[in-house]
């Protein structure tokens, strides 16, 4: 028991200590974990403790994190990825795989083992990349969707994998007693392969038919109990019985409840069972992440360090060059490609699994096992650091240079919307439903075709470009709404505009208060935070439900609303950018006073505050 507590206190030290650290640097969670195991790593071993065992555990997490994108995903939006899902994915990880084998051919290697080594390598993180293209708010840009359906196919193509892999034997090897994927028992062991595949559809079949038929009223009969542990006791057994169910057949327990997940992405319970399972998917990848880190064998590393290093370098390199290749045949282009191209580029965590399988197969020998598992663990460790250089190298190139395939506009208008997300795409159907014609910029060639499906003047660029800008019609314009997601672009722009084209009104989209202030130093007077008015509408609500009659909650409101405006343009000029709110003592001293003078006033020209206790 004292070894278990010891355990966890070390990996939970680690992380709380290391995570934090590597965020404020810029360097991601995924990096933080990698760094904390391998600070932990002397440690482990001087207590003998087995890592590889609790990364066996620790996979987990990547099970559930399927599960949790699985409800994200309706089944009829899983049929529409189709295209991508084949042709990207299925392309990806064929010339992948056939590049990989062939280099591991020229030097040296037989054909079987080649081919089982561009197998492994073709595969990329799923962990790592869909954590941190959430964390950095990618996932719903092209190259997180075209990143996500890869990653998906590569989940499912892990199993024909597994039934290939054994074919590709040594002649004369000898198969270990077990293997990291289907030691235990089994429900097809010993049958005909006939008898396997009806074994495995019914499998399939019962997960579809009790994720459709069964969860609901499991759930609600465990719902009416109101105890939130027993219902989340229900969901995680619902997930490890899914697990359990696909391993028993030879399947892949995290494509087994990414299938569960999005039988259940209708459900009424969807949302619930994503807050309950999260944060165990979250601490058991740190965990997975942690062992990754402490598992890398230096010594072997000291003794073969230009080996290693050039074999993980020219495996990231072989598998950008495929991606990159297929995301200008796939139309996602400029920044988005490379996001999708440097981003995929990593071997996975499903090859430490491939691995163990093919050595346990005799398909690879126990001396070139440890190396490549060394070079997995490797492209995973340089991943986030290619992240960094997207975001400090890459992406600044494409804010303001030249375009590249930008498309040819032809119809300039006096409005100009730059972003047609979920703001601005609201701020253009006001404008097309009165009679106004628009010019609506944006980087996401799907949003664009759709938008001109329906008649809507829509061109593919970067808005933040000034010659995108100037061939929009901005000389000439008389609106520009800025109502893209990137805060430091919007400023950026913004700034651009006022001192180039000072004549153009400029409606900015702004994050919150601080980057009001932000833009406001910048030159735009018309700034409209996004959640602010919503928000508004939501306390007039608040004092409808309390009491207050509707007429008194409406102009309640616009009296808030009025001196809200009011004390930010006065606090604009006090916020100074380098000092915090806190610490700016002129800045906090106005504020109290202004808050001070909104709630005297606001109850002394009406009452808003009614007696509901009973």
């Amino acid at each position: 028991m004292t070894d278990v507590l010891l355990l966890a206190f070390l990996f939970l030290i680690a992380g709380v200590v290391a995570v934090p650290i590597a965020s404020r640097l810029g360097l991601g969670s995924v990096l933080g974990y990698l760094i904390a195991g391998i600070v932990l790593s002397p440690v482990l071993a001087l207590l003998n403790v087995d890592v590889l065992s609790i990364q066996h555990f620790a996979e987990f997490g990547v099970v559930m994190m399927l599960f949790l994108v699985g409800l994200e995903l309706e089944p009829k939006l899983l049929w529409d990825m189709r295209m991508r899902l084949l042709g990207l994915g299925g392309l990806q990880v064929t010339l992948s795989a056939g590049l990989i084998a062939g280099a591991a051919m020229a030097l040296g290697l037989a054909w079987p083992m080649a081919l089982a080594v561009g197998l492994i390598f073709a595969l990329s993180s799923t962990a790592i990349v869909l954590q941190t293209l959430t964390e950095k708010g990618l996932m719903k840009s092209d190259g997180g969707q075209a990143g996500f359906s890869v990653l998906l196919f590569q989940d499912i193509a892990v199993i024909p994998m597994l039934a290939f892999l054994p074919l590709l034997a040594v002649t004369g090897g000898t198969h270990h007693e077990a293997d990291a994927h289907g030691d235990g028992m089994s429900l097809v062991e010993g049958l005909q392969g006939w008898q396997t595949g009806i074994v495995t559809l019914l499998a399939i079949g019962l997960v579809i038919a009790g994720g459709t038929y069964l969860t609901r009223p499991v759930f609600r009969f465990i719902a009416q109990a109101n105890l939130r542990e027993i219902f989340i006791a229900a969901a995680l057994s619902f997930v490890v019985g899914t697990a359990l169910l696909m391993s028993l057949v030879g399947l892949s327990p995290a494509l087994g409840t990414f299938l569960a997940g999005v039988v259940l992405a209708n459900s009424e319970y969807r949302h619930e069972l994503e807050s309950d399972i999260d944060p165990f998917r979250g601490l058991l990848l740190g965990l997975f992440f942690m062992t990754v880190g402490a598992a890398i064998d230096f010594g072997l590393l000291a003794s073969e360090p230009f080996v290693i290093i050039g074999l993980a370098l020219g495996v990231m390199a072989v598998k950008a060059a495929v991606l990159l290749t297929l995301a200008r045949l796939f139309g996602v282009r400029d920044e988005q490609g490379w996001l999708f191209g440097i981003g995929l580029a990593q071997a996975g965590e499903f090859g430490f699994v491939l691995i163990s399988f093919a050595t346990a197969n005799a398909v690879l020998s126990d001396t070139i096992a440890p190396r490549l598992t060394l070079v997995v663990t490797l492209s995973m460790m340089l991943t986030p650091l290619l992240f960094i250089l997207y975001d400090r190298v890459i992406l600044p190139r494409y804010r303001f240079a030249e375009p590249t395939e930008a498309d040819t506009i032809t119809a300039p208008s006096h409005i100009i919307i730059a972003g047609h997300g979920r703001f601005g795409g609201i701020i253009n159907r006001m404008l097309l439903s009165a009679g106004h014609e628009t010019t609506v910029l944006d980087h996401s060639s799907a949003q664009l075709e759709m938008l001109r499906a329906f008649g809507v003047r829509a061109f593919y660029g970067d808005a933040t470009r000034p010659d995108l800008l100037r061939a929009a019609g901005l000389e000439t314009a008389t609106v520009l709404v800025i109502a893209i997601d990137n805060r430091d672009q919007v400023t950026a722009m913004v700034r651009y505009v006022r001192q180039t084209y000072p004549h153009v009104h400029i409606t900015a989209r702004a994050r919150d208060q601080s980057h009001v202030y932000e833009l406001w130093a910048a030159g735009c007077r018309d700034v409209i935070r996004e959640t602010f008015d919503s928000a508004v509408r939501a306390g007039r609500s608040v004092y409808e439900a309390l009491g207050v009659p509707r007429d008194q909650a409406e102009l309640t409101a616009r009296r808030f609303v009025a001196h809200n405006q009011r004390t930010i343009r006065e606090l604009a000029d006090l916020h100074d950018p380098d000092v915090p709110p806190q610490h700016n003592a002129a800045y906090l001293k106005r504020a109290r006073e202004l808050m001070d003078e909104q709630t005297a006033q606001m109850r002394a020209r009406g009452q808003t505050h009614v007696d509901t206790r009973p």
